[in-house]
């Protein structure tokens, strides 16, 4: 059997949270406050990722985390591997530190997941270790929406209630997407969405990742049972919608006209390895599964 060195337990090792996130703020400032957000929201970083971890004098110099991500592609159910939180101390980086750990990461990962996922601004650093990148598009849609009354309202965490609909949605949310969706995750939505607002139609019983600006509507994702069309989402919206870009495929959304765009989301790129039947398909890994 393969023996690990360093792959590390949060739950035998109770300090392993600071040393790991004292690495994490280093590498990535403010990481930690999101990572907290979700804790409080109720999905922590210590339940979902397993840490693979470097040590020097007992500091964390490198870290790869590995995440499970329950996705729906091309109309089938799939768990990946999500590469995550990889980081390096400066004074320690270009010693081969990161390539001794992701290369032990490689080799757990290859005995669980068929597909390994990951996004990032620098793809060089993932390619030699058998990740490609592929590209992802944006979708644009005109359209005349006057105005309703406002169906949304904004959930409030603070609220036990609000927070209960929010983890039940995502327990049993259908995939916003049958090309490439994702299904019944939390800590990756929560790090992602959980300091931003999010909003309910109640009729609908959905949660809409969305934004508006300059009668533009953004949509990030959508958490329900079922996925209703856009008609009915603009239905809901008080401000005057001229035009729609929708940051995932929108073959549920019941829409015609649609222009796709190769697009990078917040200058990052999506990363495979492994088998991914979605390739050549047009669509995007959703905001809120971006790890």
């Amino acid at each position: 059997m393969f023996q690990y060195r360093f792959k590390r337990s949060f739950s035998s090792d109770p300090n392993l949270s600071d040393r790991l996130f004292d690495l994490i703020e280093v590498t990535f400032p403010g990481l930690n406050d999101l990572v907290e957000r979700g804790r409080k929201l109720g999905a922590s970083w210590e339940s979902a990722s397993t840490p693979f971890i470097r040590f020097h004098d007992d500091v964390a110099i490198t870290h790869v985390g590995v995440l499970e991500i329950p996705m729906v592609i091309m109309g089938q159910r799939v768990t990946v591997g999500g590469i995550h939180g990889v980081a390096t101390r400066p004074e320690f980086r270009r010693k081969g530190y990161y390539r001794e750990v992701i290369e032990e990461v490689l080799e757990y990962c290859d005995q669980i997941y068929e597909t390994l996922i990951l996004t990032t601004p620098e793809p060089e650093y993932y390619l030699p270790f058998g990740f490609r990148v592929v590209e992802e598009y944006i979708f644009h849609l005109k359209f005349s929406s006057k105005g309703n009354v406002n169906g949304w309202r904004i959930l409030d965490f603070s609220d036990n209630q609000d927070l209960a609909l929010l983890h039940r949605l995502l327990e049993t949310r259908a995939p916003v997407s049958h090309v490439v969706g994702v299904v019944n995750e939390k800590p990756v939505f929560f790090v992602n969405e959980g300091s931003r607002d999010l909003y309910y139609a109640e009729d609908l019983d959905l949660i809409a990742c969305i934004e508006i600006e300059n009668n533009r509507l953004h949509i990030f994702d959508l958490v329900a049972t079922k996925i209703c069309s856009l008609k009915e989402i603009l239905g809901r919206t008080s401000e005057v919608i001229e035009e729609v870009k929708i940051y995932f495929s929108p073959d549920l959304l019941d829409v015609d006209n649609v222009q796709a765009f190769p697009y990078k989301l917040e200058d990052t790129v999506l990363m495979i390895r492994g088998q991914f039947a979605a390739v050549g398909e047009k669509f995007m890994l959703p905001r809120s599964a971006r790890c």
